[in-house]
């Protein structure tokens, strides 16, 4: 099965949008809470075990990574929000950053949103979901660890957070999804291509 990622490469890490790469092209943001999954969810979507360094410790992605797909297309890995033990001035850093680089970037076509499916819809969740209702930015939510729960709750918390998600940003889209049994992972895949406007080799014809 052909992934359009797996050529991807870690591009710069900066603590702020004034270093990022330059603003055109096309990419997708990875946003959500401390140890929500993005940094597996990325090694999963690329197929490579270390692209994105997974930590035991909460909170320890604290710059914007910028990983490219192709020349004009990436994946963004935002700092993780909503680490209880990091300090306030810490904590209002990221959210400035992330706030700020949602806001302003151009080239942004849209932004998955990871929740672990036990824990979905906390407070910095929902200030996502407003940036990105307002900035008018596509939005894919990723309920992770959907492995932890049985097909009945998994199934439940699904429908109980998409009815929750009508309201807060009536057109972003919701998914469940698992790095450890790469459940999920198609559906994703096929958001990317979509916004990043690349092509399935398995779907291209000759």
């Amino acid at each position: 099965m052909g992934n359009p990622y797996q050529q991807t490469r870690f591009l710069l890490g900066t603590p702020d949008t004034r270093r990022a790469p330059p603003d055109r092209g096309a990419e997708v943001a990875f946003a959500g809470r401390s140890n929500a999954g993005k940094s597996s969810a990325l090694n999963t979507i690329t197929g490579q075990r270390s692209l994105a360094r997974i930590s035991k410790a909460p909170g320890r992605t604290r710059e914007i990574n910028f990983f490219q797909v192709t020349d004009d297309r990436r994946l963004v890995d935002l700092p993780g929000y909503g680490y209880a033990k990091v300090s306030r001035s810490t904590k209002s850093d990221w959210q400035k950053n992330i706030a700020r680089y949602l806001e302003t970037r151009h080239s942004l076509c849209g932004v998955i949103l990871l929740m672990d499916i036990r824990h979905p819809l906390k407070d910095h969740d929902r200030q996502v979901l407003a940036w990105c209702r307002a900035a008018g930015l596509p939005t894919h939510v990723l309920l992770t660890k959907a492995d932890k729960l049985k097909r009945g709750p998994a199934s439940a918390s699904l429908h109980k957070t998409q009815e929750l998600l009508a309201r807060l940003h009536p057109h972003a889209s919701i998914q469940l999804f698992s790095s450890h049994t790469r459940s999920g992972t198609d559906t994703l895949q096929q958001v990317l291509n979509d916004w990043l406007g690349l092509e399935d080799p398995d779907n291209t014809t000759s």
